[in-house]
Order: structure tokens, then sequence, then C-alpha cells
């Protein structure tokens, strides 16, 4: 049975654990994180989700994701998550997300990644995945419209792309200083 660290309104752990399938305790959060690859063609690697899974069946999604295992900090499951799904190897030690943004009962950690990947040398996770393919912004959005990618706010998805090549919410240093 796959266990999670919870955490405090501050993200220090509590040395409370929660079992999947469990809810999350009143005044305690648990972490997700996601990975979005993007191409130097600036598409994103995207992900089919498998038919069999429970929730969001069948539907596209960002290149990969999932929860915080017991033990972990957010870059070794980001890490582990590319890997399990999508088969890429690549080590996130030292790099902070890109954002991270709250939801009931956690905190989501989203990491962008820049890399050129051949998705025909891909393993994927059967349990998970169903397929992967590259993407541009307007094909998500696309997908979107057609309920065939995870309904995400189609702001999120832009802000992706944008984020993919920004480190910050600033384009240019303050004139005034």
């Amino acid at each position: 049975m796959e266990s999670f660290d919870l955490y405090d309104v501050n993200r220090n752990r509590t040395g409370k654990v929660l079992e999947r399938g469990n809810k999350v305790p009143e005044g305690c959060y648990r972490l997700v994180v996601h990975v979005c690859i993007f191409d130097s063609q600036g598409r994103m690697l995207i992900q089919k989700r498998q038919r069999t899974k429970k929730g969001w069946s069948g539907m596209w999604d960002i290149t990969a994701g999932g929860s915080a295992l017991t033990g972990d900090n957010s870059q070794t499951a980001a890490s582990r998550e590319l890997l399990e799904e999508v088969g890429i190897d690549y080590s996130l030690e030292g790099m902070r997300p890109a954002m991270t943004i709250y939801f009931d009962g956690g905190f989501n950690d989203i990491y962008t990644v820049n890399m050129d990947v051949d998705i025909s040398t891909l393993t994927l996770q059967a349990s998970e995945v169903e397929e992967v393919r590259w993407a541009t912004e307007d094909e998500i959005l696309e997908l979107m419209k057609q309920k065939e990618f995870v309904l995400y706010k189609s702001s999120f998805i832009s802000l992706l792309f944008f984020l993919r090549n920004h480190n910050g919410a600033f384009t240019h240093k303050d004139p005034t200083k």
C-alpha cells in the first residue's frame, strides 16, 4: 500500500503518514508533483492516460505526475514519476518548481524542463500510460475543447507554455531602479 507524508500549511513534514485512498485530515496537506517536458520546437510531451486508470481515463495529460511517496521530496518524486510513467531518467535534484499550485488538501509542484526526446525510445508504464506524443499549445487547447485532454483551465496550459522559458513572472528588470 502506498503512503504519503503529511505536511502543515508551511510545508513542514508533520511526521504523520496517510495511506492511499484515505482522506487528508483537516489542517494537513500532501505533496503532488507534475513535470512538463518541452522540446526545442516549443511543443510539450503529453501522455494519454490508460483507459483502465481511475480518473481522467483515456484522456491526454501533461508529461508526468503523481503523489510524492513517504520519504520523497519534491524533486525525487518528480524524477521518479518521470522515469516510471514515460521512461525519462532525469534528475531534478536542486531544481525549484516553476510554480506551486495549492489545492484543498495539498501542494502541487510543477516543473518545466526543456529537452529533446525521441519518443520512439521511451518505455511507457503500461498500467498508467497508453501513448505519448508532442503537442503545441494550440493542439492541447483544441484537445481540451474536444474533451480529450484533462480539463485544466486553458490559462493554466498557456502559463505552462509561458514558464518553459521564463524564470518568474517578470519579463524585464524594473526600469525605476
